[in-house]
């Protein structure tokens, strides 16, 4: 029994499409399951289930052999705070439940415990799920390619606009490809202890660039710029943000960018095939 949770999402319904390609019957939870497509509906077992809620989780993970755990997006005043709690709920239900075996949704910058913004919140689960004892994989993930349709305006305008420093290369990953790893883990069922493993996508990238892709897969000029941040903060905070809400997205920046070398190098394990390109040609291009 392979538990998935957050299903409709951009990572977790592609491992949940790939389980049951495998011919595994998950178990979704979620809120809402009418959110849930209806072609997958008929193929998996859905229980509505409340993350933030751990005896809700405890009920819902009840004799699984494997775990898919995602924090989910919060509107937290205290959002690194609230991935605490949302990564007690899991530790417990692992725990209460003696799931072997968890794949976590983790970040890039994780490492740093501290530092990072919102990605602090994500090694505080790192380490609660660590305490289980059970054996668990974290996914150290890079900047997400679907990052780029929250800038749509500017995209449109021809500006992309960002607070990383603009010759900052870091890695950029497909959301669909990172399903395929946690997929392939959760599938796998011989893995024991604990795992970090990064998912880096295909290269290193500066914002730069990303523009200069950008500009040749959208035949539209895009240029690249960068936002102090001051001004950064001043915006999420006109925009109505909380200061720990603001301190969560901008610290993200902030902190992994002076300096900061993840702890996983880049291999062939850490390395997936999807380039920007291809995703704006796909993804990207249609919505502009």
């Amino acid at each position: 029994m392979i538990v998935v949770t957050t299903p409709t999402g951009r990572v977790g319904s592609r491992v949940v499409r790939l389980l049951v390609q495998a011919g595994v019957r998950p178990r979704v939870l979620l809120r809402d399951p009418n959110t849930l497509d209806a072609a997958i509906r008929a193929e998996v077992d859905v229980v509505q289930s409340d993350l933030t809620d751990a005896e809700s989780v405890v009920r819902g993970t009840r004799g699984a052999d494997s775990l898919f755990w995602v924090n989910p997006a919060t509107q937290d005043d205290d959002p690194v705070a609230a991935h605490a709690h949302l990564g007690a709920n899991a530790a417990r239900a692992v725990v209460d439940n003696g799931i072997p075996r968890t794949v976590f949704l983790s970040s890039l910058g994780a490492e740093k415990r501290s530092g990072a913004g919102d990605i602090d919140g994500l090694g505080r689960t790192e380490e609660l799920l660590d305490a289980t004892g059970a054996s668990v994989v974290h996914l150290r993930c890079g900047y997400f390619f679907s990052n780029l349709l929250m800038e749509l305006d500017g995209l449109r305008a021809g500006v992309l606009g960002t607070p990383w420093p603009l010759d900052h290369a870091m890695p950029w990953v497909d959301p669909r490809d990172i399903g395929d790893v946690a997929a392939a883990r959760l599938l796998a069922d011989r893995w024991t202890g604990r795992v970090v493993q990064a998912v880096h996508g295909p290269a290193d990238l500066t914002f730069r660039q990303v523009a200069a892709i950008l500009t040749r897969v959208l035949d539209r000029s895009v240029t690249p710029a960068h936002l102090a941040q001051h001004e950064f903060r001043a915006g999420l905070h006109g925009a109505g943000l909380s200061a720990k809400q603001v301190e969560a997205v901008a610290g993200m920046s902030e902190g992994l960018s002076g300096g900061f070398v993840p702890e996983n190098k880049r291999s062939v394990r850490t390395t997936t095939p999807t380039t920007l390109a291809a995703w704006a040609q796909t993804e990207l291009a249609p919505v502009l």
